[in-house]
Order: C-alpha cells, then structure tokens, then sequence
C-alpha cells in the first residue's frame, strides 16, 4: 500500500520566474543540508526562478535560522530600495539651499551596479536536527518552529519550514533522497521550493486583493 504523506498537486501551475527567494541554510549535519539544499535549488529553477533571484545563505545551526531570516527579508528590502548611488556614496545629501560641493573633474564616475530591485517573496529555511541523548532536540524544535512561525507573520514574506526534526540519521537521510537501502527515500528540498513558489504567488495576489 503507497502511503497517503505528502501534499496534493496544487490547482494551477505557477511561474517562478518573476519570483526572488532566499534559501537560509544551517549547516549541522552537513551531508543532508547539501542534499536538501541542492534539491530545493534544482526545483527553483525547474520552477522558473532565475539563478540571480535564488539567494543562500548559511549559519551555524538551526537555532539561528530565525533572526538570520528576519535580518535577510529586512536586508533585501534595503537593496530594493537603494540605487548605484546611494550604495557608492556619491548622492548629494545637503539641503536644497546648501551649496553643492565642487565637482573634481579629475574623479571618474561611479561605475553603475546591477542592484535586485525587488525584497524576497519567500525564504525557505532549511536545517536538520536529529535526537540526541539529552533534551537539546525538543528544546530547538519548538523554539525555532514558533519563531520561524513569528518571523512570516511578522513581515508577511512567507518562510517554508524546512527543518527535519528526525529522531534517527536514517530518517534524516531519507528525507533528503539519501536512504542506505534500496529506496533512497524522498527529497524535501523540492517540497519546500514548490511551496515557495506557490506561497510567493499567492501572497502576491493576495497583497493586490485579488483571490
């Protein structure tokens, strides 16, 4: 009997490809992050999303993954909003009736910069905690489930919760398509990337009214 887990097709296609997302990564328990990570970028472009729209960022473990996703969303909106100049700090900022200060022909123009010109519509949090010995494991995943949980709502930028909580390294490393028997299990990377892109589009019409 195949098993009933995981989520039905969705009712419309969706295209990624106006579409900017961040995928935050922690980096215990390397050898599944890889995979997870690599499977939600190879869905992303499958998605449409374009290489220069896929952004990755790593910490140190799972614990940290909520701040460093608030930092990123409020980050790209900074980027979004600057221009070439203010970032090369050459945009004049004294008061109409100062007087600007003279020129020196002498300086070259500021090379102009291919900025992103939009925030993130989705960042997928990626991270892997497996049972111990101790209560360190329960203790991780409650907090950064709430708090990945406070940053969405918070910013309204949809964060995917990709942390496996697995109580064994083969629950882990079936979830991320790297079984040691026969069947290798499944990749959760690509879950978490279509949902992105899914989220993202919703959340884009639904900003604009439109249902």
């Amino acid at each position: 009997m195949s098993s009933i887990k995981g989520p039905a097709a969705p009712d419309a296609k969706f295209d990624g490809s106006p579409l900017r997302i961040a995928i935050v990564h922690s980096r215990w328990n390397k050898t599944v992050i890889d995979a997870l990570v690599t499977g939600a970028v190879t869905k992303l472009r499958e998605q449409g999303v374009k290489d220069s729209n896929i952004v990755i960022q790593s910490v140190p473990g799972s614990f940290e993954l909520p701040l460093a996703c608030s930092k990123v969303i409020a980050g790209s909106h900074v980027q979004a909003g600057a221009t070439a100049t203010d970032l090369l700090g050459g945009l004049y900022l004294g008061s109409f009736t100062s007087p600007r200060p003279p020129s020196r022909s002498s300086t070259p123009a500021p090379a102009l910069v291919n900025m992103p010109s939009q925030p993130f519509d989705a960042v997928i949090a990626i991270g892997v905690l497996i049972k111990g010995s101790t209560m360190h494991f329960e203790y991780i995943c409650d907090s950064v489930s709430h708090a990945l949980m406070r940053v969405q709502l918070d910013t309204g930028v949809p964060v995917i919760f990709g942390v496996l909580t697995a109580l064994t390294d083969d629950q882990a490393l079936d979830r991320a398509g790297l079984g040691r028997g026969a069947e290798k299990g499944h990749n959760h990377g690509e879950d978490w990337a279509a949902a992105a892109v899914e989220m993202a589009s919703h959340t884009r019409r639904w900003t604009e009214g439109k249902f």
